[in-house]
């Protein structure tokens, strides 16, 4: 029995179970991808699960688990996974808490309210583009003009990605596929290599690497475009833990 399930991938998610494990808390972690566990602590206390799961395959995790409280650690643009996560703890009767991500300035940037104004305003010009977004943007992204030429795509090096890029017509030799998080310097390097005068991005916050994604498009006079974070109710990390000392 574990006192608490994460549903992680996220910085914030490493940054939980480790503070479980440090505080003596027992959790399990679930998360989509094997290099999501590799970022993980190794310890006793923690059970790492991974896989994509369904609402069903999320309720099955946490009867097994037999866990008194759930938190959705998920990526702040992941909306149907905190949906499901959100319905199979409300058909459990198990408590559930939403961790917030931290926002940051973004003046002086353009932003997007939603990924069809975003396409909009990369169709207003033939600008070269190097979208951060990741992978799951990747179709949306296909319907701007000329995308096969115009379109750099920054996301993991994993075989899935590599797949989807090649079946919706993005040029391979236009991926740039690293792991992340990105230094300033990297940023600045994966610009020039593009040749980008648009760089689109996440609202991601300090976890997302957002401050180093700016200032690196500043240095190298990048137009910068910013997604909008969807609005949510949640708590703060601070908060989180302190529902876990509480807990412990």
């Amino acid at each position: 029995m574990c006192k608490v399930l994460i549903f992680g991938g996220t910085t914030e998610g490493r940054e939980l179970a480790e503070y479980c494990t440090d505080n003596g808390i027992a959790a399990a972690v679930s998360v989509a991808t094997e290099y999501g566990a590799e970022l993980l602590p190794k310890n006793e206390l923690l059970e790492v699960l991974v896989g994509r799961l369904d609402i069903g395959g999320m309720k099955k995790t946490m009867e097994s688990l037999k866990c008194s409280a759930v938190i959705d650690a998920t990526h702040p643009y992941a909306e149907e996974v905190t949906r499901n996560i959100k319905e199979a703890c409300g058909q459990l009767d198990i408590a559930c808490y939403r961790l917030i991500r931290s926002s940051e300035e973004i003046s002086g940037c353009i932003k997007a309210k939603d990924m069809d104004e975003l396409v909009h305003i990369l169709n207003s010009s033939n600008k070269t583009v190097l979208s951060t977004l990741g992978s799951k943007e990747l179709p949306k992204l296909a319907e701007v003009n000329d995308y096969s030429i115009r379109i750099w795509i920054r996301a993991l090096p994993v075989d899935d990605v590599r797949r989807s890029c090649r079946e919706l017509g993005f040029c391979e030799d236009m991926l740039i596929l690293e792991k992340g998080p990105f230094t300033l310097e990297q940023n600045i390097a994966h610009i020039k290599q593009s040749g980008a005068e648009i760089l689109v991005t996440k609202e991601s916050g300090a976890a997302g690497g957002f401050a180093e994604k700016r200032e690196a498009a500043e240095v190298c006079g990048t137009e910068i475009i910013v997604l909008a974070r969807p609005q949510e109710k949640g708590f703060t990390f601070e908060e989180i833990k302190t529902i876990l000392d509480e807990m412990r």
